[in-house]
């Protein structure tokens, strides 16, 4: 098969039709990037929010979408034998902490199976000098797990996962340290801390709570409202993901292997927090909803739910030591740009 002609901007985002996906394929074709974008489209969620996205993104210049899924291998090969990417955005996975108690197969296909093959294509391409010099991939702030110190660091061990979800974003950072290893495939994991914003997914908080409110229904309000989630909007989310891809792994000079640092290795590897690093109470993002709603929740209170943690906080020392990046949206200005787009959207 011939390959495409080699260019130094072409970027493949997986998941391109997801929630940051669609957001950070707009942000690199906004500074000239071509974007190669890859979805399967999946009815975990309502797939007509996954056509929308991708309505806007299709007329765009320099953008080019295959529908895909990354769990199927020959489809993957012959990707990465058709494209020459400079660089790989990996966003595509299956989400959801409790969704992954009672599907656990499809967490293994999508964001084991589909990893390994995005690790492979990455690595083969890389080894051969046709591009693919970094790969940046979708971790987890749920791989804290069972921690309780907070802020959440990259420096923690990160070894007791409470879900399927949170074990097989740990188990992403394991795979690719051990190509970043093997290979010297410049690999970074991202650890996204509760992403919210406009276009955002149905099956999170924000997007449940306001389309309750505005239908005047309950809302479900789990651990009573008393848990904290360090809520991280998308524009950071997304500035941090550019930043970072343009900043290709390093091997630390300093990892020493008689005390290692769980956050660096003396291979090309990283891992980061991407977080708002002021966690939220529950309670208060429900205070910022009904706000910009205009409208007042009634709230259903529950116990905690299998598999969530009760508090989230993103030390993100790290990145903004290597990129600069600090997030800088207030929760009560990104939930309300939710809530308007939502309005609009839906036509409320």
């Amino acid at each position: 098969m011939t390959h495409a002609p080699a260019s130094p901007s072409t970027i493949l985002v997986t998941g391109c039709a997801g929630f940051i996906g669609s957001h950070v394929a707009h942000a690199l074709l906004d500074r000239g990037d071509e974007v190669v974008g890859i979805d399967n489209i999946n009815d975990y969620y309502d797939p007509n929010l996954k056509y929308a996205r991708l309505a806007r993104l299709e007329p765009r210049r320099g953008f080019r979408f295959e529908r895909l899924d990354i769990a199927d291998r020959r489809a993957m090969e012959s990707l990465f034998e058709t494209h020459r990417f400079s660089r790989v955005v990996h966003l595509a996975a299956q989400a959801g902490v409790r969704y992954s108690i009672e599907n656990p197969h499809a967490y293994v296909q999508s964001n084991i199976v589909g990893f390994q093959n995005i690790l492979d294509g990455c690595r083969h391409a890389f080894v051969r000098g046709e591009g693919c010099t970094h790969l940046v991939y979708a971790s987890s702030s749920s791989v804290y797990g069972g921690n309780a110190k907070l802020p959440f660091s990259v420096n923690d061990s990160v070894d007791h996962p409470l879900s399927l979800y949170a074990a097989s974003k740990k188990a992403n950072e394991l795979f690719a340290h051990t190509y970043s290893h093997l290979f010297g495939l410049p690999t970074t994991g991202l650890r996204f801390f509760t992403v919210y914003g406009p276009w955002g997914r149905p099956d999170m908080a924000l997007f449940l709570f306001t389309r309750n409110i505005l239908e005047g229904k309950p809302i479900p309000v789990f651990n009573h409202g008393r848990h904290r989630r360090d809520f991280t909007y998308i524009d950071d989310i997304v500035e941090g993901v550019i930043r970072t891809l343009d900043r290709t792994a390093q091997p630390n000079p300093a990892f020493d292997p008689a005390l290692p640092d769980p956050g660096t290795s003396s291979a090309p590897w990283r891992v980061y927090n991407i977080g708002n690093s002021r966690p939220v109470e529950l309670l208060d993002y429900i205070r910022a909803i009904e706000k910009a709603t205009g409208r007042s929740a009634t709230l259903e209170m529950l116990p905690m739910q299998p598999g969530d943690v009760p508090d989230t906080f993103a030390d993100t020392a790290a990145l903004a030591a290597d990129t600069g990046f600090r997030p800088s949206t207030p929760v009560e200005e990104g939930v309300a740009r939710f809530v308007e787009w939502y309005r609009a959207h839906y036509r409320v």
